[in-house]
């Protein structure tokens, strides 16, 4: 009896904080163990019995499991930052959304995309709660549109999820609804070589690191030196698939879309692009899943006509053959052909998804996680692609805080198949974050327990990556002003 007077007598004498009143406890605050102790209430008091009467010992044990660094239901959104990393292996926009109470949230806007993409959003986000990540996704969702133009709000969901898990000091495929696999396999894009000795060698080092599921590139591009492989390609610049910067006569080809070109490919063609893949197959083997991507711009009878002639290598599957949203050539193409087919890196939402799937248009889908609508419209994606009976590869060309978001979707959705890697010759990448070491190991990542996405910026090494001219995570006040109304109906 006397211990638990002497308990009371040192709680009337250091009282509890109200809610309105509780100081932020993170360590960066400058808040000691003592302070923490005095401004916590106390619970189960019969446990503190144990220390005869040492009143900071009893709440050292008490607290000892709590979660002392967050309280989910009054955290908000106090600011939003970016840094852009140039070669990881592409351009990213690293998004950092801090909270009142220390918590700081780790997102990516995809390759190649700008960083006002997520900038123009923060004056949405101040001062919401960031544990309500669907609601908020449903708010800024009209700001999305398809490829990198989705950038800012796919990554703002990513570092929701951060916040919330490190909130509830939980993972985030957690609150995805819990895991299917422990591991996640990956695939590797493999880099091309001077001729087939060279390439060889590479393809040897892919299995020595481990991988099991390789892609290649492959395409008109190639056949553009030599006489009487194409017909209609002189007046285009075939071998400047992404970057059209001197466009021929006929126009820009990297922007001219596929059945617009009208390139062809002749008999002679078609054989040399077999001839390729005959030959990597051989140094691949036929163990390993191949897959292809990177063909160029022609219309849907030419590839129909390639995709026949690929028969022959069981190849995992055909990326991108035609854009994405011409569902009825897809279609064609699918039906005519026994090799599977495969689009989707460029789709923002599930609608675009859904109109593939219910048109059994394509054999995979191939969602990129920065732009299809971020950690739980994948998952909803992958679920609806589930239902119809069809898997889903992820496609990734980011840092490793956005790869993290695709692990935890991916350990989370259960038609998953295998994720993109193309950081893999990039010296230093795994060092860009904290958390987990090594990131792949033999040609996996082992799911991480911590919480949110299980990975902190390491600001040393991430800064060797800073795209010359950034600033690094500078003040964005000039954001924080929102003026327009959002509402989409009237």
């Amino acid at each position: 009896m006397k211990k638990v007077q002497h308990l009371l007598e040192w709680l009337k004498k250091h009282p509890a904080p109200t809610a309105a009143s509780q100081p932020s406890i993170e360590p960066s605050a400058g808040v000691d163990r003592r302070n923490f102790l005095r401004n916590s209430t106390l619970g189960g008091l019969s446990l503190g019995l144990m220390f005869d009467g040492k009143p900071e010992r009893e709440m050292e044990f008490i607290t000892q499991k709590v979660k002392k660094d967050s309280k989910p239901s009054e955290l908000k959104i106090t600011d939003l930052r970016v840094a852009v990393l140039q070669g990881v292996p592409f351009s990213s926009p690293i998004i950092r959304i801090d909270t009142n109470q220390g918590l700081v949230g780790w997102g990516e806007v995809r390759d190649g995309a700008s960083p006002n993409y997520a900038l123009m959003l923060k004056s949405r986000l101040l001062g919401k709660n960031p544990c309500h990540v669907e609601k908020i996704f449903k708010e800024i969702r009209q700001f999305a549109g398809h490829s990198r133009a989705a950038g800012g709000v796919c990554g703002v969901e990513m570092a929701l999820w951060d916040l919330a898990g490190k909130a509830y000091n939980v993972p985030a495929y957690q609150l995805l609804g819990g895991k299917y696999r422990d591991y996640i396999r990956l695939y590797a894009d493999t880099p091309e070589g001077r001729d087939y000795d060279e390439f060889a060698k590479h393809m040897v080092r892919r299995r020595d690191q481990g991988y099991t599921f390789l892609k290649m590139d492959f395409g008109i591009g190639m056949l553009a030196d030599t006489p009487g492989m194409l017909v209609g390609a002189k007046n285009w610049s075939v071998k400047q698939q992404w970057n059209d910067a001197k466009p021929g006569m006929m126009g820009n080809y990297a922007q001219t879309k596929h059945p617009f070109t009208r390139i062809q490919v002749t008999s002679k063609g078609i054989d040399a692009l077999a001839q390729h893949v005959g030959k990597v197959r051989e140094i691949v083997g036929y163990d390993t899943p191949l897959s292809a991507d990177h063909f160029g711009h022609f219309d849907v009878n030419t590839a129909i006509q390639i995709g026949k002639a690929m028969e022959p290598f069981r190849l995992a599957w055909l990326e991108d053959l035609v854009p994405w949203f011409y569902t009825d050539q897809w279609k064609q193409i699918s039906d005519a052909i026994d090799t599977p087919t495969l689009t989707g890196e460029d789709i923002f939402g599930k609608k675009e998804f859904i109109k593939l799937i219910d048109a059994k248009a394509i054999d995979m889908i191939h969602p990129d996680l920065a732009s299809s609508g971020g950690l739980l419209e994948t998952k909803k994606i992958g679920d609806y692609a589930e239902e119809a009976g069809i898997p889903m590869a992820m496609h990734f060309a980011g840092s490793p805080i956005c790869m993290m978001a695709n692990i935890h979707c991916a350990a989370a959705t259960e038609n998953f198949v295998a994720l993109e890697h193309h950081g893999v010759d990039v010296d230093g990448w795994e060092d860009i974050v904290t958390g987990i070491k090594p990131i792949v190991e033999k040609g996996f990542v082992k799911v991480p327990d911590r919480p949110g996405l299980g990975v902190e910026l390491n600001e040393e090494v991430a800064k060797k990556f800073l795209k010359k001219g950034a600033t690094w995570f500078a003040p964005t006040e000039i954001w924080n002003t929102r003026d327009s109304a959002d509402r989409e109906w009237s």
